[in-house]
């Protein structure tokens, strides 16, 4: 498509475009009186008007039926979980009965460890990113000094190379290849958090499985975001938040996927509770674990309906969307944003920008992040009071990340105006 860099042109393509509905299911921000171009939908995701409805169900049923509300009435909380898992599956690549929705994202990498990494004199080592977002540098830390092993020994991080800002696919392979006979996991973010990048997540998986490691992933930014073949690419284990491109609640309850082959296999370790428990004789109370042979197996604790129903009111959405056009509209939102970025770094005197995000469509999501060259702060500050929310990470990154449900392409052409109008008045 050959863009053109106007309003009217921003607003055609808004006409153009099949979702632009959608937009009107959210809340948007209001501050001071404003509307904000809200572009934090990788931090944490709008609020579906429907949210408050169906929570409202929840109390309702809480305040007539009591603890009964578990077993009657339209809908009953031990069954809730049923309307999440298709939704989910879709959003994930993967098959129904293998993803859960529980905890949140670092209890479930802690959880999914147990079962998956099976440290022994030969194989004990971890590949992961160098810098990957602090919660699971923590993560991996503090579980390997659990399995009674020194971090500094185990962790084998793969960064960028000198002055380079992402993370070469063949530097992750070399990785695994040079580590091979003590390899016991690599464990890997779909999408890094700071600079946006994509891996390719079906070629890793391949690359270790062929040493005999086992495969897993960090979905934080990747789950709603970017297309997703977990059980095709037959990945082990995975875990995603659901605040962030799924727009379900801050805090919102996260989301395991465990591979079908590890279902029937009770001899694999794990932490259990009562609500992983196997389903038909659940309520007879027996010693000895006996789980559920799907995913939710891996659940330990009774889930709250009411994050359910966060959760549901905005998989609704993926739903009744169709994620294969979200992502058509994904890839033209960002293709725009790129145009008109493009264009205002390039009529500036000196370079004022420097996109770390990979520009390769296929290694990159919603996430554009900028490099600020100059008096960055500034610029993020001088946003903010123009009405325009994005992110600030040190020490001199603003990331954005218009998403296809709710954001339009006449807010992306009003972001960059704004933009060049605070550049103007920088250096004026």
């Amino acid at each position: 498509m050959q863009f053109q860099n106007t309003r009217a042109f921003a607003c055609e393509l808004d006409q153009q475009d099949e979702l632009r509905s959608f937009r009107d299911e959210f809340i948007m921000p209001v501050i001071n009186g404003r509307q904000q171009i809200y572009f934090l939908g990788n931090s944490l995701g709008l609020q579906p008007k429907r949210t408050k409805e169906y929570l409202q169900q929840v109390l309702n049923k809480w305040a007539n039926y009591g603890v009964e509300g578990f077993f009657m009435g339209e809908e009953p909380w031990l069954q809730y979980h049923d309307h999440l898992t298709g939704p989910l599956s879709a959003i994930v690549g993967a098959l129904p009965h293998e993803v859960v929705a529980m905890n949140q994202l670092t209890v479930n990498l802690h959880l999914l460890l147990v079962s998956f990494y099976k440290p022994d004199q030969k194989r004990y080592k971890i590949i992961c990113e160098a810098k990957a977002f602090p919660s699971d540098q923590y993560m991996l830390e503090t579980h390997v000094k659990y399995c009674g092993l020194n971090p500094d020994e185990v962790l084998i991080e793969v960064g960028p190379r000198a002055g380079e800002h992402t993370i070469r696919h063949e530097d992750i392979l070399h990785a695994i290849q040079q580590h091979k006979d003590e390899l016991a996991l690599v464990l890997w973010g779909g999408l890094n958090y700071y600079t946006g990048q994509l891996f390719d997540m079906a070629a890793i998986t391949k690359a270790a499985q062929a040493v005999g490691a086992k495969v897993g992933f960090d979905l934080a930014h990747a789950a709603g975001n970017v297309p997703l073949q977990l059980h095709n690419w037959n990945v082990d284990f995975a875990a995603w938040c659901s605040y962030k491109y799924i727009n379900s609640g801050p805090g919102g309850i996260g989301g395991a996927y465990i591979h079908e082959r590890y279902h029937n296999d009770t001899s694999l370790p794990r932490f259990a509770g009562w609500w992983g428990y196997d389903k038909a004789t659940r309520f007879l109370m027996q010693k000895g674990f006996n789980p559920t042979r799907t995913a939710e197996g891996w659940q330990l604790s009774t889930p709250s309906p009411l994050l359910y129903s966060m959760h549901r009111a905005a998989l609704d959405l993926f739903t009744e969307a169709g994620f294969d056009k979200l992502q058509k509209k994904r890839q033209l939102l960002n293709q725009w944003l790129w145009f008109l970025l493009d264009e205002l770094n390039n009529e500036q005197k000196a370079p004022v920008v420097e996109f770390i995000t990979p520009r390769n469509e296929a290694e990159r999501g919603c996430q554009v992040s900028m490099l600020m060259l100059q008096q960055g702060k500034q610029v993020f500050d001088e946003l903010a009071r123009a009405g325009v929310i994005v992110d600030w990470r040190e020490p001199n990154v603003i990331r954005l990340a218009p998403v296809p449900l709710y954001n339009s392409f006449e807010e992306v052409w009003q972001f960059t105006n704004i933009l060049r109008q605070i550049l103007q008045l920088q250096h004026a």
